[in-house]
């Protein structure tokens, strides 16, 4: 066994005792660690500082066995069962919303007609949407992953929350967000007591509720610190394909340039013009790797109407053609 391995199964589920909570874990090759340490991590503290087995786990696959994730780590799995018996099921992403591992219509229904909540993360999300249709406003995903959607169809906007409950089905950001939704979970079922004391355990200050934005998509609170500089952030955010000037910025937020350009200097290191355009090239070189868009396509995306490959290469150090290339030779030689 990968000596990075870790067990299939967070404890062996205890009939005796009434309380226990059942999750089912599904994994597929190249899954995020950071969501499924945060599930895993989270369910066994509360075990801990219950004193007790409050909750249990089994991680699946399609086929079982050993599901490796890009940082080494591997996890031992069981296959999927025709009649699930648990009382959650989370679906860890995996980094591509196009793996065929998260297609999983089938087995999502399995456990929503046995009434069991599913819980779908960052690119499990992504892949349930593009499946199942946008079906109005009460679904997220990760922002990384709903801006590709939007490019690819223009059909769906996600509501960057954290999380949207539709149904039974959950859909979520994942990433760091997966131990608010966990924890969340966890919460229903022991003390305020024990669940501030996990959350401490992971020196968690504050437990966001499902309808928290994700910072790329507006804060509720202040990501900078500077409730003036998160607005200018935000409107830049809001207008990636027709970039805005920083003049018309400013008079959004009604104060001079002079004072936008103190604010980002003082507490980001930069110019509002550099930021800006970094924003916009870090989105074209997401559009680049997980899109078909044509380079000159995705310059149009992101607000370069001329020039687009010679700035990117004058950040990134190659042409975008370079970068995609690249790109697939990597993923061809992993296959191979």
């Amino acid at each position: 066994m990968n000596a990075h391995a870790l067990s299939k199964h967070g404890s062996q589920k205890d009939s005796t005792t009434e309380a226990t909570r059942h999750f089912d874990i599904v994994l597929a090759d190249g899954f995020v660690l950071t969501e499924f340490a945060a599930l895993a991590d989270a369910l066994r503290i509360a075990n801990r500082i219950s004193a007790k087995t409050r909750f249990s786990w089994t991680c699946r696959s399609a086929q079982g066995g050993l599901i490796s994730s890009p940082s080494g780590a591997s996890v031992d799995t069981e296959p999927f069962t025709q009649k699930p018996d648990c009382d959650y099921l989370f679906v860890v992403g995996n980094r591509d919303q196009d793996n065929p591992g998260l297609s999983l219509g089938s087995v999502i229904d399995r456990y929503t007609n046995r009434n069991i909540q599913v819980f779908l993360l960052a690119e499990a999300a992504s892949r349930y949407i593009k499946e199942r249709g946008p079906k109005g406003a009460h679904l997220t995903t990760h922002w990384e992953n709903s801006a590709i959607m939007k490019e690819r169809t223009g059909l769906f906007d996600a509501d960057n929350a954290l999380a949207s409950e539709d149904g039974k089905v959950v859909t979520c950001a994942g990433m760091g967000a997966t131990l608010d939704v966990v924890l969340s979970v966890i919460g229903r079922h022991v003390s305020s007591a024990v669940l501030m004391t996990v959350a401490n355990v992971f020196l968690h200050e504050r437990i966001r509720d499902f309808g928290t934005r994700q910072p790329f998509g507006g804060t509720a609170g202040t990501a900078t610190g500077d409730r003036v500089l998160d607005r200018a952030i935000e409107i830049m955010q809001d207008n990636i394909e027709e970039p805005l000037s920083v003049a018309a910025i400013t008079k959004q937020l009604g104060l001079s340039s002079r004072s936008l350009e103190r604010r980002f200097q003082a507490r980001l290191g930069t110019t509002p013009n550099t930021y800006y355009r970094e924003m916009r090239l870090a989105r074209a070189n997401n559009l680049l790797l997980n899109t078909a868009m044509s380079v000159r396509e995705i310059g149009l995306a992101c607000g370069f109407s001329g020039g687009f490959s010679v700035l990117y290469k004058s950040f990134f150090g190659v042409t975008p053609l370079q970068m995609r290339r690249s790109r697939h030779s990597a993923q061809s030689n992993k296959k191979d």
